[in-house]
């Protein structure tokens, strides 16, 4: 019961400080943050004072982009798509740590010049208060933009959202966590399209023979490219069943990886950033 009246409490918190923005542009990648917040926000404020903006980049897979767009047909609320060259921003494709700055605040200017084409008061982003734990410099280009959080002001956490979400019937309740394909690439290793596809590709495989929480990790040598396997240790036994080895082995190598390795730890949000120091 307690617990009940706590989530209540944040959700009747958000639901205030939304009402209070007026109009708002949610950063809209079709995961289950941004879709919580954006139907919460377009039940508060109504549709015609909330439209998603999602980017079409080479760094979110295409599944996922089509996943959004049909969320927003679900439930009538205006999506606008940005283009976003992620190889414009001047050293990206060198992949520093402060990678995630870069491309961030590179995208939400291009938000918020979408918001105010369309009249909205303002912009803001599905972080939750995980996200405070985790060596993040995206963060800092939301707070220099002024970009809101309302999901961090209520306290909410990935699973209390998940289960909101779960009360709102929302089929993005138990959707696994996203991130950009540019998170599996060591600080460091060089950014290409071909790597990206070659990550996009390979999720998709491991995502369609149904292991959940997953990323493809690359690193390159040499003498070819790596892919590390990350999914959760209680799947490792089917993945190592004789048919799933081999068939996932041989599509890597067919995409382009030299060798194919798993994970011992299993599965790991931020992993990249066990070597950053902060």
């Amino acid at each position: 019961m307690a617990e009940k009246n706590e989530a209540d409490r944040q959700y009747n918190m958000l639901k205030e400080y939304l009402t209070g923005l007026e109009s708002v542009a949610v950063a809209f990648s079709g995961g289950v943050d941004s879709a919580f917040l954006l139907k919460v926000a377009a039940d508060v404020l109504g549709t015609d004072k909330v439209i998603a903006v999602t980017a079409v980049s080479s760094l979110f897979p295409e599944r996922e982009q089509r996943e959004a767009a049909e969320f927003c047909m679900q439930y009538g609320i205006k999506q606008i798509k940005v283009n976003h060259n992620e190889f414009e921003i001047k050293g990206f494709e060198n992949n520093p740590p402060n990678r995630c700055y870069l491309c961030k605040r590179h995208l939400f200017e291009q938000i918020i010049n979408a918001a105010e084409d369309h009249n909205i008061k303002h912009v803001a982003d599905g972080s939750n208060m995980d996200d405070n734990g985790d060596y993040r410099p995206g963060m800092m280009a939301i707070k220099e933009l002024n970009i809101k959080s309302p999901l961090q002001y209520a306290g909410l956490y990935k699973k209390d959202i998940r289960a909101l979400s779960r009360e709102l019937g929302l089929s993005t309740w138990n959707k696994p966590s996203l991130a950009c394909l540019a998170s599996r690439f060591a600080y460091g290793e060089t950014i290409s399209g071909e790597k990206l596809g070659m990550v996009d590709k390979a999720e998709q495989l491991l995502s369609d023979m149904s292991f959940s929480q997953l990323r493809v990790r690359i690193h390159g040598q040499e003498n070819g490219l790596t892919a590390r396997i990350e999914i959760m240790p209680e799947e490792f036994p089917r993945l190592m069943e004789e048919d799933n080895r081999k068939r996932i082995n041989k599509y890597f190598r067919e995409i382009g990886f030299s060798y194919v390795a798993l994970d011992l730890a299993g599965y790991r949000m931020g992993n990249m950033n066990n070597a950053i120091k902060v």
